[in-house]
């Protein structure tokens, strides 16, 4: 499973944002792989705007593997004052974006000859 989700961070807090992602504690990162966040990245913009993408065998169950790490709460506290909407843990607040092209399964759909080739999820 690819999934893509995006949030926003306070623009005035970008650096501090970048500062920590610098050097995420290790043990985080750990956490992270345990749980089964895969090819995960971030990407940062001027106003503010994160996307982060991740490759995973089920989003649902690796945000909830998260969430019982002790961990990721401290760290979810740490980060919660960088984000625009901070009544939830910064986790809890990404929207998914929906995949609407990708350029390998297509390939191979029309390689098959695919009528549905180009059909979002196919």
């Amino acid at each position: 499973m690819r999934v893509c989700f995006r949030s926003s961070v306070q623009p005035e807090l970008l650096a501090e944002y970048r500062r920590r992602h610098a050097a995420v504690w290790p043990e985080m990162l750990t956490a992270l792989k345990d749980a089964g966040w895969n090819n995960y990245s971030l990407f940062l913009d001027e106003d503010g705007l994160l996307v982060g993408y991740l490759e995973c065998d089920d989003f649902d169950v690796v945000r909830a593997r998260m969430a019982l790490t002790d961990v990721n709460s401290r760290w979810q506290a740490e980060m919660a004052t960088l984000f625009r909407e901070s009544d939830l843990p910064p986790d809890q607040g990404f929207r998914v974006l929906d995949e609407v092209f990708n350029l390998d399964q297509q390939l191979r759909a029309a390689a098959d000859g695919d009528p549905n080739a180009g059909t979002p999820g196919h």
